[in-house]
């Protein structure tokens, strides 16, 4: 199956299953991996490989101790929010050499979370920019790691440049309900600004 292009948004099971396509993305080593582990039902698909020297220069391992893999193409999971909602999750690939996979993986999807790392923050700006250029619904999560800095949402939203209709939480990539809220959070954006374009007269672009 290729599943950077499947499109599970439009597919409706015999049983009046809806399923919908959520990205995950964010900067390198922010968590994404971990968030689609901790909460998917099914064991999640990796393509992870071994940081070598190939990428000195180009990774930065000093702030993320003990990452000794990082994601080459992307992950995949599923979880069952309710009888009727299935969300097939779609972690991106954080280093920006593996960007030109994006417009492939998010074809089809609904909404995308963005991970935020509170010790590397400025990694959020391409992934900010890139959904915002896209049109694409998305919810900032802070992704909390031990030892890292505490900021207030206020504080991270201005130092973002976040506009006010984008939720900002906070989360635990390692905790299944922490994740499961932030992807509540999507479905709940992306439903408000399906409905907002629509009483505008005209649907909003996904992928």
């Amino acid at each position: 199956m290729d599943f950077a292009s499947y499109d599970p948004a439009g597919a409706r099971q015999s049983r009046g299953i809806i399923s919908a396509k959520i990205v995950v993305a964010g900067g390198f080593g922010v968590g994404k991996t971990t968030l689609v582990g901790a909460i998917s039902e099914i064991t999640p698909l990796t393509t992870e490989a071994v940081m070598t020297a190939a990428g000195v220069g180009i990774d930065d391992p000093s702030k993320v101790p003990g990452k000794e893999t990082t994601t080459v193409a992307m992950d995949f999971g599923r979880i069952t929010m309710a009888q009727d909602l299935i969300l097939y999750l779609f972690g991106t690939p954080g280093q920006t050499r593996f960007w030109f996979m994006w417009d492939e993986i998010i074809r089809g999807a609904v909404g995308a979370a963005v991970l935020v790392d509170t010790r590397r923050i400025t990694d959020a700006f391409a992934p900010l920019d890139y959904f915002e250029n896209r049109n694409l619904p998305y919810v900032v999560a802070l992704n909390r790691f031990d030892g890292a800095p505490e900021y207030e949402l206020d504080e991270v939203r201005e130092a973002l440049a976040i506009s006010p209709d984008v939720p900002l939480v906070m989360t635990d990539a390692r905790r299944r309900e922490s994740v499961k809220q932030v992807m509540v959070t999507v479905v709940e954006h992306a439903m408000a600004r399906l409905q907002a374009e629509h009483d505008r007269g005209f649907p909003t672009p996904v992928g």
